[in-house]
């Protein structure tokens, strides 16, 4: 009998709940091939969005095991391709919703565990398509697992796969291993740019091309951002202008790329602090790129440069005389319509200029500045020295925890005796991921995991239980950083080849502490050892940082305010 007639009248009329009944009892088993299983989860999931609760979940757990079947139904098929990265996106996709509801994730991890198996099964066959090489990426990130996020990417390159996305996604892959020189970030984001369109100038309203606010002498600056209504490394950095710039002098617009319904209270302090405001994220590029031409900006700031909700094509097709790319992302975006970069001259050498395809702009002392945190600050001496022990700590993302590290932290665990490494987990999924790798090393007992704390004054108490803070590295923390060293923290870290891989040593430069920068790995360790076993210096060293940390150029916010526009109206265009 031929079913197809039927099956697609029933999803013409979107009656899923009949094409799930009819799969299920009008089609021998034998004769569910896995085109048809394949068409039963997606309606499946079709039926979910219609219904709620536990229902709702239960619905997408069966779509998941009909791809599963559909997957294992034949061998090196259309179908049994398409069932694999089904299965692999909507585990995925329920792992991310369920995942911070509960901390009992042992069916969800099964679930991933499971798809890894199946793709290691027929590696050769999966790895000639795209799209399945798009699914296994997002488990390995969930995985967390650099390595093999690197890897894939790497494959989806060969194949010339030059989707924008793909393309950022592999630039910024690259920023957790020191494989790349910077050459290669030179070479890699100018092909990012040839894949960014240019639209008709006749779909565009008319770019601004002389200083619109002379008559007023004020300069208009667009700051464009999605992380700016939530606890973002970008709104504490940004902050320290927004309440500190000349409303005399210069006008400021927020432009923001988030959903309305996420906004909070952190937004809408961003709000007050400026002049006006506008939307973007439910607007078109074009559309976007007609309202800020409309508003006349002089200097546009991009906040995101290739990270994930990144809109290069408001930057490509110019939205201002001026656009500068500044904190949220740090090295060249590759795109040949971003006029500069804002560094220090502990990030960029003069000799590597040539390789950012921006111009270079210098602050005097650091390239961003942190407002402070408005909680009460207790120097602990030595936390630890009452059971004669020495504590390490790190809360960086753990997507920056490569194995390179966690090998590098090992070898200080093993050669520092009586010692700890304290990490900061989101989620026990990564708590276990990461526990499984110390304990390869045979040093679990060595290391504690935390959990995320109730609230930010919690968080920053944290610090308290560390003697010596660890900085990841090539991708160094920064956040994190400060905020170890507002607590009295000395973080030790290591210098690198390029601008992310630097940040850690322009923030302890600026403090005049190079004891705490490490040339290498071997430097590294040794200088772990060396502060571990001196504890009158360790000591010291906490009580100078205690001291002289909120009076430094890290969190001297009107100075850098000061600077930092200085140094953006010094342009041609102002003159």
């Amino acid at each position: 009998m031929n079913f197809q007639p039927i099956l697609q009248e029933l999803v013409k009329q979107k009656k899923y709940s009949e094409l799930i009944f009819f799969i299920q009892t009008k089609i021998p088993e034998k004769e569910k091939n896995s085109g048809i299983l394949n068409l039963l989860g997606t309606a499946r999931l079709s039926k979910s969005k219609e219904i709620e609760g536990g229902d709702k979940i239960n619905e997408i757990f069966l779509a998941i095991e009909d791809f599963r079947s559909a997957h294992l139904k034949e061998k090196n098929t259309p179908g049994s391709l398409k069932g694999l990265q089904n299965f692999i996106d909507v585990s995925v996709f329920l792992f991310d919703k369920l995942s911070r509801q509960t901390s009992d994730n042992s069916k969800l991890i099964q679930l991933l565990k499971d798809a890894d198996s199946y793709y290691d099964k027929n590696t050769e066959l999966y790895e000639s398509d795209i799209p399945t090489l798009l699914a296994i990426i997002k488990l390995y990130k969930r995985f967390t697992n650099p390595e093999k996020v690197k890897f894939y990417y790497d494959k989806l390159i060969e194949k010339k796969f030059l989707k924008t996305k793909s393309i950022i996604s592999y630039i910024y892959q690259n920023c957790y291993f020191d494989e790349w020189t910077q050459s290669d970030f030179y070479k890699n984001t100018k092909i990012l740019n040839d894949s960014l369109i240019r639209f008709p100038e006749n779909k565009l309203k008319l770019l601004s091309t002389k200083y619109s606010n002379i008559k007023n002498k004020k300069i208009k600056i667009g700051f464009f951002s999605s992380d700016l209504n939530r606890n973002h490394s970008v709104s504490f950095f940004v902050k320290s202008i927004l309440q500190n710039y000349d409303k005399n002098l210069y006008e400021i617009y927020l432009y923001l790329n988030h959903k309305k319904k996420d906004e909070g209270q952190i937004a809408n302090d961003n709000k007050k602090l400026v002049e006006k405001h506008r939307h973007l994220f439910e607007l078109s590029d074009i559309e976007a790129i007609n309202l800020i031409r409309s508003d006349k900006i002089d200097v546009f700031i991009d906040l995101m440069g290739i990270t994930s909700e990144s809109r290069l094509q408001l930057i490509k097709n110019r939205v201002a005389p001026i656009q500068i790319s500044w904190c949220g992302y740090c090295n060249t975006t590759g795109i040949k319509e971003m006029d500069y970069i804002i560094t220090d001259k502990n990030l960029v050498f003069e000799s590597e200029k040539n390789l950012y395809h921006e111009e270079i702009l210098f602050m005097p002392k650091i390239w961003s500045c942190h407002p402070g945190f408005d909680i009460k600050r207790n120097l602990k001496i030595l936390p630890n020295i009452d059971n004669n022990s020495i504590v390490f700590g790190s809360f960086n993302n753990f997507n920056k925890v490569n194995q390179t590290v966690i090998d590098t932290w090992c070898e200080i665990l093993t050669k520092v005796k009586n010692s700890k490494l304290l990490l900061k987990s989101s989620s026990p999924r990564i708590s276990d991921i990461l526990s499984k790798r110390f304990e390869d090393k045979n040093l679990l007992d060595s290391v504690e995991l935390i959990n995320w704390t109730k609230n930010f004054e919690e968080h920053l108490n944290s610090y308290n239980k560390i003697d010596i803070g660890l900085d990841t590295f090539p991708y160094n923390g920064v956040t994190t950083t400060f905020e170890a060293l507002w607590m009295g923290v000395p973080v030790l870290t290591m210098d690198g080849f390029n601008f992310n891989s630097r940040c850690g040593s322009s923030i302890i430069n600026n403090l005049n502490l190079s004891e705490l920068v490490a040339e290498n790995v071997k430097d590294y360790v040794l200088k772990a050892i060396k502060l571990s076993n001196d504890k009158n210096k360790l000591l010291d060293l906490r009580k100078q940082i205690f001291n002289n940390v909120p009076i430094s150029p890290l969190f001297d916010q009107k100075k850098f305010t000061s600077d930092f526009f200085d140094l953006i109206k010094k342009r041609e265009y102002f003159d």
